[in-house]
């Protein structure tokens, strides 16, 4: 499978510290999507669980932000750098998936 995914798509390799801090916001969003399941199950308030929900999507947008950035700084720079022009609108196609 991962030669698949390396003749498919790009690959990044990323520092231990990086993939730590990911993982571990990922873990983190995972616990509260259970929470928030374990909510439903027991049939709690909605408003309850509308805010559960909304403290989800804001991890999610930290995550985002998180990995965006160090997109930016490592592989979008140095494709820059290399003359790759392409990689400015693969930025701005992102961007504009993020915004939706």
């Amino acid at each position: 499978m991962k030669d698949q995914l390396e003749c498919c798509h790009k690959t990044k390799e990323r520092s231990q510290e990086e993939y730590t801090r990911l993982i571990h916001r990922l873990n983190r969003i995972e616990g509260q999507i259970r929470g928030i399941r374990g909510m439903v199950e027991r049939s709690a308030y909605c408003p309850d669980i509308l805010v559960q929900s909304a403290a989800v999507t804001a991890a999610i947008n930290a995550f985002n932000k998180e990995l965006l950035a160090s997109h930016i700084r490592t592989c979008v720079a140095r494709d820059i750098r290399e003359g790759k022009d392409e990689t400015i609108d693969e930025l701005v196609a992102t961007l504009q998936k993020l915004m939706k």
